[in-house]
């Protein structure tokens, strides 16, 4: 994608076709690696997002794809899939420079996104209800129906893939869609839209817009013409939601934030460990709600491990997203950068030992950028403020344990419940900390990692309801019951 391409202006998507905002307002996004201008957009105000649900709500009554054989759908949604498959460089690329990650993992989000779409596709013609055997002479059965217009908040770490995750099963089940991407990062959800109406997606049944979520997007939620909300985001914007969205009585699906244990037994594979346990906080420069953020490691083994993991930290290649080997881009934002240095110096203010890192990447060819080294915590209590509140950024705290009952106590030791990593070459260790961690997903020997057709939830204070897989379809689709009596008319 070239330049003059990223530099443009970029509009709403209402109706099948770019809007510009009723209150004419703009806004400037910036390349995170340099903090330069990459293009400007549409900042959409109140009226917008009534005018999109309005669109929505119309789609949804009178352009068919409620009402179209799921077949129909499947054969929009797959093709769609195909397209992004074949743009994949295209928009890995956008969405690289719109929100910093190193291009293998946005070229990876775009593809889990393609394949997201393929798999609900698969899904479309399956929405089925069940006979219910009841007494005397009657059929009772029950049909799944689209619920409306779906709301769709999606967030900056992940804007193409996270989209897409609850878009997909939404359009699948037969609903219209407003998605609201974040105003940092709505530059691949603007061009999934077109790309979407390309594929023969009906116009009005996906709109896009930005809007600052306080303002406009509580709106949203609280319209009365939406009938669910997807939201991926903070735990205290989504309790939020959930309020506003009780008003209503919609249902809400949220997955919010975390603060994922990795649980390395002394009998593991170290060196393996420690590639997944980098991996898992590195990965995104740690701006997941998944990051592995808590190593609790064995005490017989930490010493050698953190050297080992250490060792790898300190080489990861640093640097724009868009240049060829770099392993970890910037943060998103100069705000979410001071942020996570705000908390580096409250953990060693609070006593944690720093071990690498901690600071802001100021090379040459880094200091205009949201780079902050790969960090790492040892000596770590489990109330220091690090250890309990989500940084969203490269840092690492680190806890030892003795006994398998020590490292359960330690990894449940939060108000989250996202996921979870155990790395040991013990079947019974693994089964047993699987069924102990409270944690929505727990992975063995492999961190972090999902499928479009394995869900993704929470516990706790995580969020509520299931993405992906064939539970997904469910929140978007209302059971009926019918009952028919077929027998003769009672006497009087």
């Amino acid at each position: 994608m070239s330049a003059s391409e990223t530099s443009k202006h970029y509009e709403l998507f209402i109706g099948g076709k770019e809007v510009a905002s009723s209150a004419g307002e703009k806004i400037t996004l910036l390349n995170p690696a340099t903090n330069e201008p990459l293009a400007t957009a549409t900042l959409g105000g109140r009226e917008d997002a009534r005018h999109a649900i309005e669109v929505a709500e119309q789609a949804f009554r009178s352009s068919g794809w409620a009402d179209a054989d799921g077949a129909h759908r499947a054969r929009v949604l797959f093709k769609l899939g195909q397209l992004l498959t074949e743009r994949a460089e295209e928009f890995s690329r956008l969405e690289t420079l719109n929100q910093g990650k190193p291009l293998r993992e946005s070229k990876a989000d775009v593809l889990f996104a393609a394949r997201t779409l393929e798999y609900m596709a698969g899904l479309a013609d399956k929405v089925q209800g069940d006979a219910i055997p009841v007494p005397g002479e009657r059929l009772d059965y029950t049909v799944r129906e689209p619920i409306g217009v779906t709301l769709h908040i999606a967030p900056w770490n992940y804007p193409l893939q996270l989209s897409v995750r609850s878009l997909a099963p939404a359009l699948a089940a037969g609903n219209t869609a407003v998605l609201k991407p974040a105003t940092l990062t709505p530059l691949t959800a603007l061009a999934f839209a077109r790309l979407a109406k390309e594929a023969g997606l009906p116009d009005g049944v996906l709109n896009v817009v930005i809007a600052p979520g306080r303002e406009v997007g509580e709106s949203m939620v609280q319209d009365p013409r939406v009938a669910s909300v997807s939201f991926t985001g903070s735990s205290e914007v989504g309790k939020r939601i959930m309020e506003l969205a009780s008003k209503n009585v919609v249902p809400v699906t949220l997955e919010l934030g975390g603060k994922s244990p990795n649980v390395v037994f002394a009998d593991a594979d170290l060196d393996r460990a420690a590639r997944g346990v980098l991996y898992g906080i590195f990965l995104n420069a740690g701006q997941m709600c998944w990051a592995g953020s808590r190593l609790i490691v064995q005490r017989s083994v930490q010493e050698t491990f953190l050297a080992k993991l250490t060792e790898l930290a300190r080489k990861l290649k640093l640097g724009p997203g868009s240049e060829p080997g770099v392993e970890m881009g910037p943060l998103v934002s100069k705000d979410q950068m001071d942020r996570v240095l705000g908390y580096v110096e409250k953990g060693r203010s609070e006593g944690a030992k720093l071990v690498t890192g901690g600071s802001r990447a100021t090379s040459a060819r880094l200091d205009k950028g949201n780079f902050v080294e790969p960090t790492i915590f040892s000596e770590t209590k489990p109330d220091m403020t690090i250890a309990r509140e989500e940084i969203f950024g490269p840092v690492l705290t680190t806890f030892a344990f003795d006994s398998f009952e020590q490292a359960m106590e330690l990894a449940n030791d939060t108000t989250y419940g996202l996921f979870s990593g155990v790395w040991t070459k013990d079947l019974t260790t693994a089964h047993k900390a699987a069924r102990n961690i409270q944690a929505g997903m727990v992975s063995v020997n492999e961190y972090p990692v999902t499928f479009p057709q394995t869900p993704f939830g929470g516990y706790k204070q995580s969020g509520i309801g299931l993405e992906q897989g064939v539970h997904a379809l469910d929140f978007y689709t209302r059971t009926k019951n019918v009952n028919v009596f077929f027998g003769a008319p009672r006497k009087k």
